[in-house]
């Protein structure tokens, strides 16, 4: 069975050390640049679409987690506090939404900046049982692809059909395929914050954003705060998840005191959208490994071309084609050592997309002969379109290893 824990370990992509912890997975080079690839991407992506990124630290005091609500709906699932002195203690956050909360007070909004689009690629923490950690699809230490759109009431459907959106264009790029969409409600004998109006209120926008889109309900898997749309994935063993989520919340913009000045100069609740397109990169690229069984598109490959020399009179013609693909932009590697059959074996089991092989005649033409991952084989070309194609089809994205057209 494909199993991205056994990939992970084939690949280099990441290792899981006892001296570490559970739960606390290591990202080696090659894992750390697929990620780095994915965390670029998503970022753009989001700035093209109107976000403000920010840093916010990984821990907080613990008034801040009290205020939130996550102390009180959360706790089991929180790390222990420390304190550092009777009137300091902080505990590592579960979740950013109140550090966003911070960003949006920290100074008055009018109804002129809304939506405000606060994006962040941050650290929060759960202290999951032994039994239940895996790879990289359970962990302790996560990094969340996580943002929060503060808007007016009536902007809350649009807000969540651009999410939608921008949900569905991540997607394609990464080669996610989503096995469902999931409306998660309120259910009997939970605890949930807030009054009914707005419970009823918030469900009914999120039920209008998904017209026309197949989708389950759920009830009892809301979130304490408010209703959801979650958009699941199943892994090679069969086990859905949610990667990607929007999220209604009338709760923290109450608890946290939060406001705009309206256009008649009065004082306004902005609504929060939580919201993430792509989840957490653990259990991203749990996903992505095996969906792609360790293949990864050549956009997020960790290495896009290695270049192998087919014995050492080649090696100042290859050392002059990997600096002129790096200086494109590509992530390169050369390998020269051992028999050249033994190399490209090598190279298929790290699923390089494109393998440069340089012999003498290469060499003198100034050119290079690309083997594709698929087994198929280039007539040797100049260097220079070598490199423009891997760049046009880094740079479109696709799935593919060929220029479309």
């Amino acid at each position: 069975m494909i199993d991205h824990r056994r990939l992970g370990r084939e690949l280099d992509l990441f290792v899981s050390d006892p001296l570490a912890g559970a739960g606390l997975p290591i990202w080696l080079p090659a894992g750390a640049a697929a990620r780095h690839a994915v965390e670029e991407y998503v970022r753009e992506l989001e700035r093209r679409a109107g976000y403000q990124h920010v840093y916010s630290p990984p821990l907080g005091k613990r008034e801040l987690f009290a205020l939130s609500g996550h102390l009180g709906y959360f706790a089991d699932d929180m790390f222990p506090p420390m304190r550092l002195s009777a009137d300091d203690e902080f505990v590592l956050r579960p979740a950013l939404c109140p550090h966003h909360a911070l960003v949006y007070r920290a100074r008055g909004r009018s109804y002129r900046e809304l939506p405000l689009r606060v994006g962040e690629l941050g650290g929060m923490y759960r202290a999951e049982r032994s039994g239940v950690l895996g790879g990289l699809s359970r962990v302790r230490a996560i990094s969340l692809n996580d943002a929060h759109n503060f808007c007016t009431l009536e902007q809350v459907g649009d807000e969540v059909r651009e999410i939608l959106r921008l949900i569905r264009e991540a997607h394609a790029a990464l080669g996610v395929r989503p096995s469902g969409f999931r409306l998660s409600l309120r259910g009997p004998g939970a605890r949930y914050v807030g009054d009914d109006a707005s419970w009823a209120r918030a469900e009914e926008l999120l039920r209008a954003a998904l017209d026309g889109v197949g989708h389950e309900e759920a009830p009892g898997e809301a979130a304490y705060y408010g209703p959801k749309i979650d958009i699941q994935i199943v892994d090679a063993a069969g086990r859905e998840s949610t990667l990607s989520t929007v999220q209604l919340d009338f709760d923290k913009p109450e608890k946290f005191d939060l406001s705009y000045t309206g256009p008649a100069g009065d004082r306004r609740r902005p609504v929060l959208v939580h919201r993430s397109l792509v989840g957490s990169m653990e259990r991203l690229f749990a996903y992505l490994i095996e969906v792609h069984q360790g293949a990864f598109p050549p956009w997020y490959a960790p290495v896009q071309l290695l270049l192998l020399p087919v014995d050492a009179g080649q090696a100042g013609a290859v050392a002059g084609v990997a600096r002129r693909a790096v200086d494109a932009g590509l992530r390169v590697e050369v390998d020269a050592t051992g028999s050249l059959g033994a190399r490209v074996r090598d190279a298929a089991r790290r699923r390089v997309p494109y393998v440069g092989v340089v012999g003498a005649r290469e060499a003198a033409d100034d050119a290079v002969a690309l083997r594709l991952r698929d087994g198929r084989s280039l007539d040797p070309m100049p260097v220079g379109e070598a490199v423009g194609l891997i760049g046009a089809v880094v740079a479109a994205r696709s799935g593919g290893l060929l220029p479309a057209g």
